[in-house]
């Protein structure tokens, strides 16, 4: 499976970014992380096949996992961004079952978000 990711920049906070990644290939699970500076990478949300979700406790109610089958690619809506989800983001695919700390082996380049 590979990944490339897309939509990165800057947002000012209360304000929104939307990221995509292209996949080439099939996942039966696929996730979006973040690393921001001298933090270790966390989990943001993941989708699995069946369209189930899950979120991290910090972007619940506020960003949105989606996957579009015609296009193959796995969307993150964020909204009501704050300094704190600035960094850099990566999608990544895995195997069931699809939870944020599961099995991860693909990964993208990463693209990156800044809020201020």
């Amino acid at each position: 499976v590979q990944l490339v990711e897309s939509g990165g920049g800057s947002a000012q906070a209360g304000g929104s970014l939307r990221l995509s990644c292209a996949v080439s290939g099939h996942s039966d699970c696929m996730g979006w992380f973040r690393q921001a500076p001298g933090k270790e990478r966390e989990g943001v949300a993941a989708v699995d096949s069946n369209g189930a979700t899950s979120y991290a406790d910090s972007v619940k109610g506020r960003f949105t996992i989606s996957h579009d089958a015609a296009k193959n690619t796995v969307d993150l809506q964020m909204d009501s961004v704050n300094v704190e989800d600035g960094g850099t983001y990566s999608c990544a695919a895995g195997s069931p079952p699809c939870e944020l700390h599961g099995q991860f082996n693909s990964w993208g380049q990463g693209t990156q978000v800044t809020v201020s």
